[in-house]
């Protein structure tokens, strides 16, 4: 759905972004990815036309990003910039119209959205009459009100309680199921690894990174494991001799826990099952995976490290 290819903006000869190029598939859920100051920004304010790039370009189904191409794209921002006296409809009306949509079209689709996240009664009030958090809502309703194609949300869960949060990816897992294309950036990893399909990871205005969430989690692990047991931890570490290393344990309470162990050498998870059974109890044993957070730090520590 949307294709880009080196792509890059400069400031004052600083490149914010710098020839970076991916591509998004028609419904899939995308994480862009990034400390501050990285580029994100920058690159979804160019495909919201917001800035021209310098070089490189954005295609769209295909076809060369226009203007007329935004009535199919969503958009919405870090900064919540919302017209505070402004009612709730009003402010429906007016950015509904950037997008082309029609006064009945804009009321039927304003009316379903506050009906399913369960605000009606908001229509008629100001925006400053609002909570920061039912602010969020409806900035978020107002970027797919006109039911985009291509939805881009930056930092959309910043603000919202853990409640709304939940309610926001359900949104979003069931517009990807109708076939939407989904950019988030966030710094929000936990998300990423619930709803993202796949993700690229920008540093220094350069891609450092990119792949299917499931698939980075896998290049990067570390052959550690976890074990959930019943028993002695004195009688668990004696058992790992020189074969494994123990990295740490949570205790569970009633002689139960759970270990990280890294395996050393040669040694596979089988064989670390053989060593520890007759010594304890064990109730589950798995490969620890990365998560998204620790491929960040990793990915953007090495990176630094090499410049």
């Amino acid at each position: 759905m949307l294709e880009i290819q080196e792509l890059t903006k400069r400031y004052q000869r600083k490149a914010a972004i710098d020839q970076i190029s991916f591509s998004l598939k028609k419904g899939e859920i995308f994480g862009l990815l990034g400390p501050n100051g990285a580029g994100k920004t920058t690159l979804i304010r160019i495909i919201n036309k917001i800035i021209d790039q310098d070089s490189g370009t954005i295609r769209f189904n295909g076809d060369l990003l226009q203007q007329k191409h935004l009535a199919n794209i969503g958009y919405l921002p870090e900064e919540r910039g919302l017209y505070k006296q402004m009612t709730v409809e009003a402010h429906a009306h007016f950015l509904g119209a950037l997008r082309g949509m029609s006064k009945s079209d804009i009321n039927i689709s304003l009316d379903y959205w506050l009906k399913k996240f369960d605000c009606i009664d908001w229509r008629k009030k100001r925006i400053q009459e609002l909570s920061k958090g039912m602010a969020q809502k409806v900035q978020f309703i107002f970027s797919i009100l006109h039911e985009p194609d291509l939805l881009i949300l930056d930092e959309p869960f910043s603000g919202f309680d853990p409640v709304n949060v939940e309610l926001i990816k359900k949104e979003l897992q069931e517009m990807k199921l109708k076939g939407k294309t989904i950019l988030i950036s966030t710094h929000n990893m936990k998300s990423v690894e619930e709803i993202c399909d796949r993700v690229v990871l920008i540093h220094q205005s350069k891609k450092v990174l990119e792949g299917r969430v499931s698939e980075i989690q896998e290049m990067q692990k570390n052959g550690e494991y976890a074990v959930k047991f019943r028993g002695n931890m004195i009688a668990f570490v004696n058992a790992l001799w020189t074969g494994f290393e123990l990295i740490d344990k949570e205790i569970l309470g009633d002689d139960r826990f759970i270990a990280r162990v890294k395996m050393r050498g040669e040694n596979s998870f089988e064989d670390l099952l053989k060593t520890l059974i007759g010594q304890v109890k064990i109730e589950a044993a798995w490969e620890v995976l990365p998560s998204m957070n620790e491929v960040f730090i990793s990915t953007v520590t090495t990176e630094s490290n090499e410049k």
